[in-house]
């Protein structure tokens, strides 16, 4: 085991001293799993697949049946709040129209 000197924020200091009180520890081994956590982290980050999130090739704007209670001024609160399982899932809402 090697000593070092680092330079610390003083408030992060007195917070790592009283959790490692709290917890009956050392604020060595404090300080130590939380450096070995932040070098998992980044470990496991770096191994992670990167994932591609599908675009929408979709106008922006509401379900037409949402837009109809707008339009006629409904508010989207009472909207959500009315709409049932089906509306909700988009089922049959073929009728939508004004």
């Amino acid at each position: 085991m090697r000593r070092t000197t680092v330079r610390i924020d003083e408030t992060l200091l007195n917070e790592a001293k009283a959790y490692a009180a709290r917890n009956g520890r050392s604020l060595t081994s404090v300080m130590e799993d939380a450096l070995r956590q932040l070098l998992n982290r980044s470990t496991e980050a770096a191994q992670r697949p990167h994932v591609e999130l599908p675009v929408s090739e979709e106008e922006p704007g509401y379900q037409a049946h949402v837009q109809v209670r707008l339009d006629r001024g409904g508010s989207l609160t009472g909207i959500a709040w009315d709409l049932d399982d089906d509306e909700r899932l988009g089922v049959g809402l073929s009728d939508a129209a004004p």
